[in-house]
């Protein structure tokens, strides 16, 4: 995997996003040039012809982005691949007739377009193919051991499984070792396998090391070239999040990350600051409308405001639409909201499934009480009593809490303690590789995910 602005990639990914790139740039240059001809020069130099191309490129990739077409897993047969696949092109033709009909001078010319889509849609589906096959060669597989016979280890070979873009197969693993665990099993199981096939890496997961792990033979094989590496940097590649049930305050205080430059915080401030706003500006005509909803669903005021634990774990009222009862904590006290939650108004559900309700929220990452992304805000008796619970809780108070975060994102709604171990994880993730880029990636995935109603309660 390939790290970039601090967030893991999969090499085969970058590698299907930059070949995809190539294509629609190469398919509609050269469906300008094929239908221009000789006045294809004075398009492509002197009528912005490089950037309209460009910009189509980068519609391409969007729409790719937004049927799913860059995460595997989402992607169950080839029959769904294929489809998925050919909405592309006809959503783009969509798009540049309505371009067409709006600005038809931020078109290429005549017949460009309409050509550049059928050689597209045919390159698109010939690159898929090709590619498919490219990956399956075995010059471009790697090889790994798992060392670890524990449930870290079946958890590391199931995620390594579960993601082929990450171009790699599973040799063997100790779990399949008959017999008595000792070192000297381990380490004739391991040297088998990877004299047998040649194995490129070996990944640690044992939970006790000692007195099993085969150190002479790891050393070995690191002589030898054979890449020797623990299992926790690849489980948070894999997952996106920080496994707590293993962790231990040494790793926080040597592992990298967990650092935030003054530049980076001052960038951060000033990103939140000019989205908060942007939000503000786009959302005031839709607050007159929420209001009146709000008061014609049900008794109540429009607003309510709850404490919360923010930076250091100091306290803030957060203001929301109110989507709940007036007396939804009556008798009660605090308590999570749950699946179908009978407390929920019917308009405050349509309001929470489009993420309205967020949307005064922003006068608090405005305020400086929040961050525009961040862990998400919790209330002082859940973090109270989780704290006791869940062991590294209040790192995630390390920043501001956030409107949006990356396990909002990457987790469904919580309402466990279960649930706030998962997110807290993810939490970890983000605190120790945040920055600008990481930002900008869950911002993004955060549109897709409130316009196809993902992940909200």
């Amino acid at each position: 995997m390939i790290r970039l602005f601090k967030v893991y990639y999969p090499v085969r990914t970058l590698i299907l996003l930059a070949g995809e790139a190539l294509i629609v740039w190469t398919s509609f240059l050269l469906a300008t040039v094929l239908e221009l001809r000789e006045d294809s020069y004075l398009v492509l130099n002197y009528e912005g012809g490089y950037v309209k191309i460009l910009a189509v490129t980068l519609l391409v990739l969007l729409c790719s982005y937004w049927f799913d077409l860059y995460d595997t897993s989402r992607l169950t047969t080839k029959g769904e691949l294929y489809f998925r696949l050919l909405l592309v092109p006809g959503l783009l033709a969509f798009l540049l007739a309505a371009i067409s009909l709006i600005r038809p001078n931020y078109l290429l010319g005549s017949g460009s377009s309409e050509l550049g889509l059928l050689i597209l849609t045919v390159a698109l589906i010939g690159w898929r193919m090709g590619f498919a096959w490219l990956v399956q060669l075995p010059i471009l597989v790697e090889r790994i051991y798992v060392l670890g016979t524990g449930e870290r280890a079946l958890r590391l070979v199931q995620g390594l499984r579960q993601n082929p873009e990450l171009g790699v197969e599973i040799a063997s693993w100790t779990g399949k070792l008959e017999g008595a665990v000792t070192r000297e099993s381990v380490a004739s199981h391991l040297m088998e396998v990877v004299n047998r096939q040649r194995v490129h890496r070996v990944i640690v997961a044992m939970p006790d090391r000692r007195g099993t792990i085969p150190m002479k033979e790891l050393l070995d094989l690191r002589m030898r070239g054979v890449k020797i590496e623990e299992a926790t940097s690849w489980l948070e590649k894999i997952s996106g999040k920080i496994e707590v049930e293993n962790l231990y305050p040494s790793w926080l205080i040597f592992a990298e990350g967990f650092r935030r430059t003054s530049t980076i915080i001052v960038l951060r401030r000033a990103l939140s600051i000019a989205i908060s706003l942007i939000g503000i500006l786009i959302s005031i005509p839709l607050w007159p409308v929420v209001m009146l909803i709000i008061r014609f669903d049900s008794p109540g005021p429009i607003f309510y405001t709850q404490r919360r634990v923010g930076k250091g774990g100091t306290i803030f009222k957060v203001v929301k639409f109110r989507t709940m009862r007036q007396d939804a904590e009556a008798g009660k006290g605090p308590q999570w909201a749950g699946l179908n939650d009978p407390r929920i108004t019917r308009v405050g559900r349509f309001l929470r499934s489009s993420r309205l309700d967020e949307i005064p929220q922003l006068w608090c990452v405005l305020k400086g009480d929040m961050a525009f992304v961040g862990p998400r805000p919790e209330r002082p008796e859940f973090v109270e009593s989780l704290s006791k619970e869940i062991p590294f809780y209040g790192v995630r108070h390390m920043v501001r809490p956030g409107l949006t975060g990356w396990a909002q994102i990457r987790y469904k709604y919580g309402s466990t303690v279960q649930d706030a171990i998962e997110k807290l994880q993810y939490d970890l993730f983000y605190i120790k590789n945040a920055s600008i880029g990481l930002d900008l990636l869950i911002m993004f995935q955060t549109i897709k995910t409130v316009l196809l109603r993902r992940g909200a309660q």
